[in-house]
C-alpha cells in the first residue's frame, strides 16, 4: 500500500510541475541590435509588398504560457538592381494585430492590455516601421547557424516601434524568381530594447514575463 502511495505521489508531483512549466517558448535565430544605420540607396526594380499575403508573427511568453499573434503589413516595397535587394522598406499598422487564441480573457483582457502604454500604446504610436539597411549573403558555419531552413542572406535594417529606432540584423531566406520576391526570417528580439519594460524583471517569479519575443517574418513581393 506504501509503494501505491508513494507512485501517486510522485505521479502527482509530475503533473504539478508538468502544468507549472507550462509550454516552452519558441526560440529563433538571435537578432543582433544596434544603433540606427543609414538608410540603403534602394535602387533598381520595385517590387510592392504583397499586404494580403505576408505577415509578422509573434510569441511573447511569461512563466508557463505563450501568446502568439499576427501583424499585417499595410504597405511597403523591395528594390532589387542585378539580383540584389538594394534597399526597401515597409509599414506595420499596430492596430492590425490578431492574437492567435480566442475567449474573453484573450479579446477582453490581454489584447486591450497589449495595445496600452505597458506594451505597444498603440493610440500614440500607431505604425512601426522595418527599413532596409543592408543585405549581404549568409553562409552558415559551425559557429553561426541559422534556424531558418536554406538561409542566404543576412537582413539588416532599422526598426522603429513607439518612436524608438534600433537596427536589427537577421539570417533569411530569400528567394527572388523574375517576378516574385519571398523572404523568409524567424529571430529573437529583446523587447526592452524599445521601451517595453512591463515586468521584465526576474524577480516578479511567476508575474515575470520575457524580454524575449520571437518573431517570424513571412514577406512577399511582386514586380510593380
Amino acid at each position: 500500500m506504501q509503494k501505491i502511495t508513494n507512485c501517486f505521489t510522485a505521479l502527482a508531483f509530475s503533473c504539478t510541475l508538468l502544468l507549472s512549466c507550462g509550454e516552452d517558448a519558441p526560440s529563433g535565430d538571435n537578432a543582433t541590435i544596434t544603433e540606427e544605420q543609414q538608410a540603403a540607396d534602394a535602387q533598381g526594380q520595385s517590387y510592392a509588398v504583397d499586404t494580403t499575403d505576408s505577415r509578422i508573427r509573434f510569441v511573447g511568453h511569461g512563466v508557463g504560457k505563450n501568446h502568439p499573434g499576427t501583424f499585417r503589413i499595410s504597405s511597403g516595397s523591395v528594390s532589387v538592381a542585378n539580383n540584389q535587394i538594394t534597399g526597401g522598406s515597409f509599414i506595420i499598422p499596430i492596430s492590425s494585430m490578431d492574437m492567435e487564441e480566442e475567449g474573453d480573457m484573450i479579446d477582453g483582457k490581454l489584447r486591450p492590455h497589449l495595445m496600452s502604454g505597458d506594451f505597444f500604446d498603440a493610440e500614440k504610436f500607431g505604425n512601426a516601421k522595418f527599413e532596409i539597411t543592408s543585405v549581404v549573403p549568409y553562409e552558415q558555419n559551425d559557429s553561426d547557424t541559422s534556424i531558418v531552413d536554406g538561409a542566404n542572406f543576412r537582413i539588416s535594417g532599422n526598426f522603429t516601434l513607439k518612436d524608438v529606432t534600433k537596427n536589427i540584423s537577421f539570417p533569411a531566406r530569400i528567394d527572388l524568381d523574375g517576378n516574385t520576391l519571398k523572404a523568409k526570417g524567424n529571430f529573437d528580439i529583446d523587447r526592452t530594447q524599445w521601451q517595453m519594460n512591463y515586468r521584465s524583471d526576474k524577480s516578479l517569479g511567476d508575474k515575470f514575463i520575457s524580454e524575449k519575443v520571437n518573431i517570424e517574418l513571412d514577406l512577399k513581393a511582386s514586380k510593380q
